[in-house]
């Protein structure tokens, strides 16, 4: 894809993130994998109650770009190619960046290690998860509108995707939404001012 498709996708991604927190000399990079309804939105919203970081979730970034989705692969690399972007440039101003996207692949996410080794910042890894009859359920309540969510993705894509999930090369936290996350949240903090 064109430079200039980049960094125009990019911008208009950039509008609409709305206040950024205040820069930082050594800003961190969190990186957050999970399949559908395993909670990384609301991991992020919490712990974005703790830490001023942006938040680049990918559902709402690909509707921000996308207005009717239709998640061919073609409209995924455009998306993901402008959230790198974006969060490299977010990186470089001393922004704190989390990203809340499935990042399923081990190939997906070594664009992400790449963004971080290049701009020496701190790469903090988590994975989320939930027994599959809590994500069946939270799934289920998204659909029929009980609740609210920026994704698109029900039972089926949960099904589809649940193949594609490659283990972590590197290490990472692991959290389960369906008990306290708070002390995950805590060694994150920790990770982030060590």
């Amino acid at each position: 894809m064109a430079e200039t498709q980049v960094i125009s996708d990019a911008r208009r991604l950039a509008e609409g993130i709305g206040k950024l927190p205040e820069p930082v000399v050594k800003p961190a990079f969190i990186v957050v994998s999970g399949l559908p309804g395993t909670g990384k939105t609301y991991f992020c919203q919490k712990l974005a109650e703790r830490l001023p970081f942006v938040i680049l979730e990918s559902d709402a970034l690909r509707k921000t770009l996308f207005p009717t989705p239709t998640y061919t692969l073609e409209e995924s690399v455009r998306l993901f190619q402008a959230i790198h972007r974006l969060i490299a440039d977010l990186l470089k101003r001393g922004i704190p960046v989390t990203l809340d996207a499935t990042n399923l692949s081990e190939p997906h996410r070594e664009r992400l290690y790449h963004i971080a080794d290049q701009l020496n910042v701190k790469l903090i890894l988590v994975r989320v998860e939930a027994p599959p009859e809590v994500i069946y359920q939270r799934l289920k309540a998204r659909a029929e509108g009980k609740e609210k969510s920026r994704s698109d993705a029900d039972w089926s894509v949960f099904q589809r995707m649940k193949s594609s999930v490659e283990k972590i090369r590197r290490n990472h936290f692991a959290v389960d939404t369906s008990r306290d996350i708070t002390p995950v949240i805590e060694k994150i903090i920790r990770a982030v001012k060590r």
